[in-house]
């Protein structure tokens, strides 16, 4: 719970360092926010890993293939990662750019995501008599 003030603070410190250094320096300010934004992500990085361990014991225990379970987390790190990329690319004006980390984002997605769908029309086509 208190990881959340400092990760505000961070937030807050580094967006009020943009907006003073912004008139003089534009591109010092785009760096804060980057470095804050890598700052706050690493400061996360516990949070990620332990629920990756709960959820891999939970899959063993119901028994689910590890393969699904990887796709899975690859497509939430896919997802984070390109929403990341494109704020980034908006705060520094390039709103362009961004739409097409986001495109990319999805279609990579979309390609991890097909073994499931497969795996899961086969399961329909083998329980329809």
């Amino acid at each position: 719970m208190m990881e959340i003030f400092q990760i505000v603070a961070i937030g807050l410190i580094a967006t009020i360092l943009s907006v003073l250094i912004r008139d003089e320096k534009p591109e010092i300010g785009m760096y804060i926010g980057l470095v804050a934004g890598i700052i706050i992500f690493l400061f996360m990085v516990p949070r990620i890993q332990s629920v990756i361990e709960i959820l891999g014991r939970f899959a063993n225990k119901i028994n689910i293939d590890s393969v699904y379970l990887s796709i899975v987390l690859k497509i939430v790190g896919i997802a984070y990662i390109a929403e990341f990329g494109a704020q980034i690319c908006r705060d520094a004006g390039e709103g362009v750019m961004a739409s097409k980390i986001e495109f990319a984002g999805k279609i990579l997605i979309m390609v991890l995501a097909v073994p499931i769908l497969v795996s899961l029309t086969d399961l329909i086509i083998n329980m329809i008599p």
